[in-house]
């Protein structure tokens, strides 16, 4: 016999996952959801000590906020009236003012700083070719030391009487500033009457020079070390394109290299802001409140109350969260889309 002919074409591959029947079907439904149930009883226990121990006290802290418990002898949990004049009496305070003030300045300053800083030392490192690594651990031991440790030196440095300002004297500067003690402002933007609701004066304190400087200092090895993983995703080729296009080193880059490290530097950005938004113990370290309250901050607000006004000290804890989540959330759905696109 002879067989049968063929017509010159295969006959096609059952895709996978089709054409099952409904036993292999039951099968894979059932193998899907148990698979489902075990990973869900496996993040259980993390999810409820997540929940109870950030989002349970989170629900908390603002519950209080909005109650009469002033101070911790004696709890009283009901609700004031209205239930926001916490919010509202903090808002009209002077020192409140002058701490968001602070806050903010000091966040933007130190982020220039650090991440500038940062970024040059990067360039700087992933260009050297001998000793490489000596360069990247003398840049990142600041990060390894205590704020505590960093505002002691720095508040020597930034000493009235001694460190940086005797360097000015030599150059002829007869009054030099006074650092953590001085209270001007510096590009001041208005000046505040007392009738308004606004009462400080709004600018650059000049008692948060130093602090930045100290804390740019400590963290821009931890900026630096962001931006050498990023240098070295950017493939080689792109240089060697645009050095062929004749691109200089200036242009290859500002169109090259800084295009590419934009998720480094919103990386870095994102995790350094809620470090700078809860600096307390630098400041502590260096000046405390200072005069007039020119380099108070929500940390040290939030501690001097802690023990005698619960429902402020709450309040300014929210007020401080939302200023973090503002900042945060949107860098965590940018970086949870990005991840399910791809």
């Amino acid at each position: 016999m002879t067989a049968p002919p063929t017509t010159g074409l295969a006959a096609p591959e059952r895709a996978p996952g089709r054409g099952r029947g409904p036993r292999e079907t039951f099968k894979h439904s059932k193998h899907t959801l148990a698979r489902a149930r075990h990973a869900r009883l496996l993040f259980a226990p993390s999810l409820l000590i997540s929940f109870f121990f950030v989002y349970l006290f989170i629900g908390t802290t603002l519950y209080i906020s909005f109650s009469n418990w002033r101070i911790g002898t004696s709890r009283d949990l009901t609700l004031q009236s209205p239930w926001w004049s916490t919010y509202s009496k903090l808002a009209e305070e002077m020192r409140f003012q002058a701490d968001i003030r602070n806050v903010v300045v000091f966040t933007v300053l130190f982020l220039a700083v650090a991440v500038i800083a940062g970024l040059v030392a990067a360039l700087l490192i992933h260009h050297v070719a001998v000793g490489r690594g000596l360069f990247r651990a003398v840049f990142m031991l600041p990060y390894a030391l205590s704020f505590i440790v960093t505002g002691v030196a720095w508040r020597w440095i930034f000493n009235p009487n001694t460190g940086v300002n005797e360097i000015l004297r030599w150059f002829g500067i007869e009054n030099p500033p006074g650092w953590t003690t001085d209270t001007s402002i510096l590009l001041a933007l208005n000046n505040p009457t007392g009738a308004g609701p606004l009462k400080i004066e709004l600018g650059i304190p000049v008692a948060l020079i130093p602090i930045v400087l100290a804390a740019a200092w400590q963290l821009m090895g931890f900026a630096m070390a962001i931006y050498l993983a990023g240098l070295g995703s950017i493939p080689e080729e792109h240089l060697e394109a645009a050095q062929l296009d004749g691109a200089g080193v200036w242009k290859r880059l500002r169109h090259v290299v800084l295009p590419q490290l934009k998720p480094s530097t919103i990386t870095a950005l994102v995790l350094l802001l809620h470090v700078a938004l809860k600096m307390f113990d630098l400041v502590v370290a260096m000046s405390g409140s200072g005069p007039g309250f020119v380099t108070d901050v929500p940390g040290i607000y939030i501690y001097d109350y802690l023990g005698s006004r619960y429902d402020k000290a709450s309040a300014a804890s929210m007020v401080l969260l939302v200023m973090t989540l503002v900042f945060v959330v949107p860098y965590l759905i940018r970086s949870y889309r990005r991840g399910g696109d791809s």
